[in-house]
């Protein structure tokens, strides 16, 4: 039996914070409980609006967390200057748009040009492992793989919001099919985005998926059956048959 590694997000506990302008609840005390309950990773998206994680955050995290710090963020020069300088175990590079709630999609490697090259480059002079977050298409997976990243993160927020069985099916297949190129391309495959107690399952029986990133469900059941148990519960499901 393979367990496949759970990084939580902590981002939607400083978004509480971030709402009345307080100093709780902190996300570094999420990330200690977290890692208490059995987190293998600690994921945090540091955003160039700064709505919810906070450089202090990222500072103080980088102290704290005793498994893994994997932090997200836009290939933007003033993100990447505090990623070189905090050196996370690993900066997941995302796309960021303003206006959106939360990421909606994935990386555009494919035409990502110079930029995206170069803030690889970035991160891999100062010794962190790079990750590319991207949909599950093979033209950004075979792009990302060109760049010599070590890994993938798939976005399986559409899977996770389909509305008819048939269109998860099909978005399931999809999450298949790239998780098995990325990993014949020498990736290490994660996957993330929208993924709950209810849906998980589906995405922890493919067998190249590695690591999960889950977040915003884990924060809500947080609510009513407390952080530890939230992890807990959730990591009890990332158990698969080999």
């Amino acid at each position: 039996m393979t367990r496949v590694r759970l990084g939580v997000n902590v981002d939607h506990v400083a978004t509480l914070r971030q709402a009345r302008g307080v100093r709780f609840p902190d996300p570094v005390a999420a990330a200690l409980l977290a890692e208490s309950a059995g987190a293998d990773q600690i994921t945090v998206h540091l955003r160039e609006d700064r709505r919810h994680i906070q450089e202090r955050d990222l500072r103080v995290l980088r102290e704290t967390v005793q498994t893994r710090l994997n932090l997200e963020c836009a290939a933007a020069d003033e993100v990447l200057s505090i990623a070189c300088k905090v050196r996370p175990d690993e900066a997941t590079l995302v796309p960021e748009l303003r206006e959106e709630l939360t990421t909606e999609g994935g990386l555009d490697v494919v035409g990502g040009g110079a930029r995206l090259a170069e803030a690889v480059a970035r991160l891999k002079e100062a010794g962190i492992m790079v990750s590319l977050f991207i949909d599950p298409d093979p033209a950004q997976i075979e792009a990302s793989a060109r760049l010599e990243v070590e890994a993938i993160e798939l976005h399986s927020g559409t899977y996770c919001d389909a509305t008819t069985a048939a269109a998860r099916e099909a978005e399931l297949t999809r999450v298949e099919e790239g998780a098995a190129l990325g990993a014949r391309l020498g990736l290490m495959v994660a996957a993330g985005h929208g993924l709950t107690l209810q849906n998980v399952e589906p995405i922890v029986a493919i067998p190249q998926i590695e690591e999960l990133n889950i977040g915003h469900s884990i924060v809500a059941r947080a609510l009513f059956v407390g952080f530890e148990e939230a992890v807990a519960e959730m990591r009890e499901l990332l158990f698969r048959d080999d």
